[in-house]
């Protein structure tokens, strides 16, 4: 995968949003709808291009999550961006459905991935605990929990996750794959209408690891664990039966953060590597 668009092409940043609720998830599959497939076919559309084009995301979310800030990237042919640089963001506009917006369109500086040129990712996953339910109007971006959780102890808890660590515990394993990651901000805070948000920073996350990560994190703010639980199934690396991957519609992707201009091709190469911790465990 290059850091460059191929001779006679340019490398083009895409910022994004959609609601995940009627989308199997970011990546293109044949018979299921997704966010890659519509915003690839539209673009193909509207551009009128022959061939069609493929898209690389900062984050490929899960089935049913949402996004506000997302970034992806895609390569055009260089006299079709001369024409419709200025036109495209309003074009697909017109083009694609409701649940998915582009807001941001321009060329990417050299060096540009918008995968591995990121230095960060940041999740909110929003809970509601008031013992009548979820305001009807959030209810498709805020999990109901039927019981109070205390955002204090939560937060403790969370304070034992940061670093760099084998997450194993809180992913789903893929073959090949590194579940080494480095947590660098984790907090609750209660908002004003009552809902407990959980921000999620972190280099990269593997697959439901925010989701795990929130569950166990429930499971002290409600009572059911003590705050050092998340941190002692952390260090055991396996998955522990008494943390549940809680439901996609809570969780939503705000924020990916990029290095200087300078810096985005090292960067990229960086992130290509097979990470291992001290002592050789990968």
């Amino acid at each position: 995968m290059s850091d460059d668009a191929a001779p006679g092409f340019v490398r083009v940043r895409l910022d994004l949003a959609y609601d995940g609720a009627d989308f199997s998830g970011w990546a293109k599959q044949r018979t299921r709808r997704t966010v890659q497939g519509e915003l690839e076919s539209a673009i193909a559309t509207v551009l009128r291009l022959p061939e069609p084009v493929e898209l690389t995301v900062a984050g490929r979310t899960d089935a049913g999550v949402h996004a506000r800030g997302q970034v992806a990237h895609v390569d055009l042919p260089e006299d079709v961006w001369a024409v419709e640089r200025d036109k495209l963001r309003r074009r697909l506009a017109g083009r694609l459905p409701w649940d998915v917006r582009v807001f941001g369109v321009r060329e990417a500086p050299s060096g540009f991935n918008a995968r591995f040129s990121a230095i960060w990712r940041r999740y909110a996953y929003r809970v509601g605990d008031h013992p009548g339910g979820v305001d009807p109007l959030l209810r498709g971006h805020v999990l109901w929990h039927d019981r109070p959780v205390d955002v204090d102890a939560m937060n403790a808890a969370a304070e034992l996750l940061l670093g760099e660590h084998d997450f194993a515990a809180y992913c789903k394993k893929r073959e090949g794959a590194t579940t080494i990651r480095t947590l660098l901000d984790v907090r609750w805070e209660r908002q004003g209408d009552g809902v407990a948000v959980a921000t999620v920073r972190a280099d990269a996350f593997c697959h439901n690891m925010v989701r795990a990560l929130v569950g166990a994190m429930i499971l002290v703010g409600d009572g059911h664990r003590p705050v050092a639980f998340p941190a002692e199934v952390l260090a055991g690396r396996v998955r522990h039966s008494a943390v549940n991957v809680v439901r996609p519609h809570g969780l939503t992707l705000e924020e990916v953060g990029y290095p200087a201009d300078a810096l985005l091709a090292a960067r990229s190469r960086e992130a290509r590597n097979l990470r291992t911790l001290p002592g050789g465990a990968c």
